[in-house]
């Protein structure tokens, strides 16, 4: 067996019973892995996990990644980790700070120190748009995670342990997401509640989130990060994309106006990472920076200068219309679900 390959593997996924998790789940199974390690807090979500996919070699662990005691128990014996686990909704850190920090910067410390302890082969850690120039407290908490992430690959460069970082936008259809709401509201004839109809937003499904995490797990070097291309859309146009496919010619909009912390789009990439990013077709890779603390070599010689660079945003990718948002939206299998349903 390589190093890092999926078949006859033990691997964990911290905040195993969410959308990301139970999907990457189901796709390991596939992959002849040896056991999945299903770590997270919430017991009956994992009662419903256990029933929804029927399989022994899914273990349930029952812990808490703020709690570097249960982490260890779960990571020992592992050889691969996916750290998804964290808090995401945006308004409730912004009230809650310290939770966000809590969960996402020294939780996610947490899980990389035990992988390191404990000889994982790999570990990626899952991060989002939210992290790049980062306007809230769900963000700023996941750019530390990055900063922290980093630290710890750059500062065991020795190790064989590869710590890499994914980041992505909103993953359609994901739990809490808004097209759900969309379709509850158009099946019910409610108003269609609307943010902001100008905001544009990163299209990707949850199987296109575990292409990405895998192709970081196949590929990455220690402290590498990557980014999916991804097409994107208004907030109208997802809107009207959904109301076709409901069968709603003219849905009525009640515009509430932005939420605490939200960003008018959403950026994957800085313009300084853009600047060192290689092009790796489908994907996007900003390399570890691996200078050390010894600045007398950039002072004494000089660096060389960045080529100035647009950050990469949702703004300035690829924008779909009503009719591809549909086609789109159309090989969504909870879309297919719900049409075949009716």
């Amino acid at each position: 067996m390589t190093s890092r390959q999926i078949a006859g593997s033990v691997v964990t996924i911290t905040g195993g019973t969410g959308s990301f998790g139970s999907t990457m789940a189901k796709y390991l199974l596939s992959q002849d892995v040896g056991e999945i390690r299903v770590f997270s807090r919430d017991e009956s979500k994992q009662d419903m996990m256990r029933h929804a996919i029927k399989d022994n070699r899914l273990s349930f662990y029952l812990g808490d990644v703020r709690d570097p005691a249960s982490v260890d128990q779960v990571i020992r014996g592992t050889d691969l980790v996916f750290h998804a686990a964290a808090l995401k909704q945006v308004p409730s850190c912004e009230f809650f700070p310290m939770e966000a920090v809590a969960t996402n910067v020294i939780g996610s410390s947490n899980v990389v120190k035990s992988s390191l302890e404990y000889g994982v082969k790999s570990v990626v850690c899952l991060s989002t748009d939210k992290a790049v120039y980062p306007i809230n407290a769900m963000g700023m908490s996941k750019a530390l995670m990055e900063k922290t992430a980093m630290a710890l690959a750059r500062n065991n460069l020795d190790s064989d342990t590869v710590i890499a970082v994914t980041r992505y936008g909103n993953v359609m259809y994901s739990r809490g997401s808004v097209i759900p709401l969309f379709i509850s509201q158009l099946t019910n004839r409610m108003p269609v509640t609307v943010t902001d109809p100008q905001m544009t937003r990163f299209l990707m499904s949850l199987s296109e989130s575990v292409d990405l995490v895998e192709y970081a797990f196949t590929q990455a070097s220690t402290g590498d990060l990557f980014v999916r291309k991804a097409p994107a859309s208004t907030v109208e146009t997802l809107l009207l994309a959904v109301a076709s496919i409901v069968g709603v010619a003219n849905p009525e909009i009640n515009v509430i106006g932005s939420r605490h912390g939200e960003k008018l789009f959403e950026s994957l990439l800085s313009t300084e990472e853009t600047a060192h990013a290689e092009d790796c077709g489908g994907y996007y890779k900003v390399p570890l920076d691996t200078r050390s603390l010894d600045y007398h070599p950039y002072v004494d010689e000089g660096e060389s200068r960045s080529v100035a660079a647009d950050s990469y945003t949702s703004h300035n990718t690829e924008r779909l219309d009503v009719s591809q948002v549909e086609s789109l939206l159309l090989t969504l299998p909870e879309i297919q679900q719900f049409l075949a349903s009716r």
